[in-house]
């Protein structure tokens, strides 16, 4: 029998293993998945349980119930690429015939002293929890600072503001203007929401330092009784210490077959992967089914097609509390309830019809 191990149950690994399961060419070949918790997180929507307005049972999915599958809940400490294997934190090893990588990715700090040991996350079904019960035990009238104005630190300002209406929220964000990678109308919108309830946005930050309940914007000092950090991702560690070629976010340089160069049994997916478009669930997701008719072909003799297809995304979509919204949507801005409705159905879509 042919091994397959999956690195990571996120949005890109879940969605491999859902269509090579219903493939009906999936024979001779054993799936199994290491990853770390024993469910699928939606974690587009971590801003929401880290303040406190969603419980993690409703971002919790089981995976797929198949003879064919096989559930590791552990840790990858590291790769073997030369061996073909995958070391787990238990001390077990996992030999494998292909392995795809879909470890997804981590917090970049930037070499801000202080900024991984005192700041919050979300960047996880855990640390957001833990994020979670530190702000709701932040006290009345407390003041709450986020680093980063993307589409995570706008989520989690607007989603907060809704669960506190006591905080003083305020959003440090380097840019000129916070979701710098919006068109202007839609900046402007969601800039003017979070000035309308009372969010203080700080542009052109720059945060040199950060100590326990301190962080410093241009080396003056800024008390807050809560830090959270959305300033930025990275890959996965075990995927930064891979020996082979990355970008400056840890990504690899994949092939156009996803492959690791050198490695034609080793595929990188979602946010591990070094691709022109920004990372992404739907992205990831889109990788995966690409990547899905790669293996089908390279299993059963077919030549890989010269190109494949380009992937086309649908739009973003980014909520301000539960009745407000903003997306792109080709080079269609939508703001108002409209969004918010429509990221609410993908979001139902996604939960109740995964495509297994």
């Amino acid at each position: 029998m042919r091994k397959l191990l999956i690195l990571g149950g996120g949005y890109g690994g879940l969605r491999v293993i859902q269509k090579l399961l219903s493939s009906k060419n999936m024979t001779e070949t054993d799936i199994t998945l290491i990853e770390k918790e024993p469910y699928h997180s939606l974690k587009t929507e971590f801003y929401a349980l880290a303040a406190g307005t969603v419980a993690d049972t409703h971002l919790r999915m089981s995976f797929p119930n198949d003879v064919r599958l096989e559930l590791k809940f552990e840790t990858v400490t590291d790769i073997d690429l030369e061996k073909n294997a995958v070391n787990l934190s238990n001390g077990e090893s996992q030999e494998y015939d292909d392995l795809v990588i879909a470890l997804g990715c981590e917090d970049k700090y930037h070499n801000v002293p202080g900024a991984p040991e005192n700041t919050l996350s979300i960047q996880s079904m855990r640390k957001a929890r833990t994020t979670y019960h530190k702000l709701q035990n932040v006290g009345a009238n407390g003041t709450v600072a986020i680093v980063g104005g993307g589409l995570s630190g706008v989520e989690l300002a607007s989603e907060l503001r809704e669960s506190r209406p006591d905080l003083n929220i305020k959003m440090f964000d380097r840019g000129q203007n916070i979701l710098s990678m919006f068109p202007e109308k839609l900046y402007n919108y969601v800039t003017e929401w979070l000035v309308d309830h009372d969010i203080e946005i700080i542009n052109k930050a720059n945060i040199t330092k950060v100590e326990p309940n301190v962080l410093y914007n241009h080396d003056e000092p800024a008390a807050a009784d809560a830090i959270i950090w959305t300033a930025g991702i990275q890959a996965n560690e075990v995927v930064r210490d891979l020996e082979t070629d990355k970008d400056k976010m840890g990504r690899v340089k994949i092939t156009k077959y996803y492959e690791i160069p050198g490695f034609k049994n080793a595929y990188v997916i979602g946010d591990c992967a070094s691709v022109d478009h920004a990372p992404s669930a739907q992205l990831a997701e889109a990788q995966a089914e690409q990547l899905v008719s790669i293996l089908t072909k390279k299993w059963t003799g077919e030549e890989l097609p010269e190109e494949l297809p380009k992937i086309k995304l649908k739009g973003v979509l980014g909520s301000l509390g539960k009745k407000h919204g903003f997306g792109l949507m080709g080079e269609k801005a939508l703001t108002g309830r409209v969004p918010r409705v429509l990221k609410s159905g993908v979001l139902w879509m996604y939960k109740h019809h995964t495509g297994y």
